[in-house]
């Protein structure tokens, strides 16, 4: 699953789009703008920005926060795979790519979550 997202990265004296840098991602539930939003976060960044949720936004071929919201828990984790200007489109981690991030101390992913436990993706079979 790929997803679209909007940065903030104007705001940053250097830029926090990485390819194959983790995005975490965490739901919103009171964001008053939008019931499904998800922020995305970044070591060293915190909040770079959010999934896109508009047809004006999200790259085709790519799902919107709306259609991933019910899809993943609470907080989950993204890989940056392609960056233009300020969005770029992130791959979802399957569950053997997130297995192997956490087999990997040097990850990023140790720092972003305080327990992976709670960390779970809806998969297609």
């Amino acid at each position: 699953m790929y997803i679209t997202i909007q940065s903030f990265d104007k705001f940053y004296g250097p830029k926090p789009l990485v390819l194959n840098r983790l995005v975490k991602l965490v739901k919103e539930p009171e964001n008053k703008y939008d019931a499904e939003a998800i922020s995305c976060e970044m070591r060293h960044f915190g909040k770079i920005g959010y999934l896109s949720n508009s047809v004006n936004t999200v790259v085709l071929g790519t799902m919107s926060s709306g259609r991933l919201y019910d899809k993943i828990s609470d907080e989950y984790v993204a890989k940056i795979k392609f960056i233009k200007g300020q969005i770029c489109i992130a791959k979802v981690l399957s569950t053997e790519e997130f297995t192997e991030e956490v087999k990997n101390p040097e990850s990023d992913i140790h720092y972003l979550f305080d327990d992976l436990t709670k960390l779970h993706v809806e998969e297609k079979e």
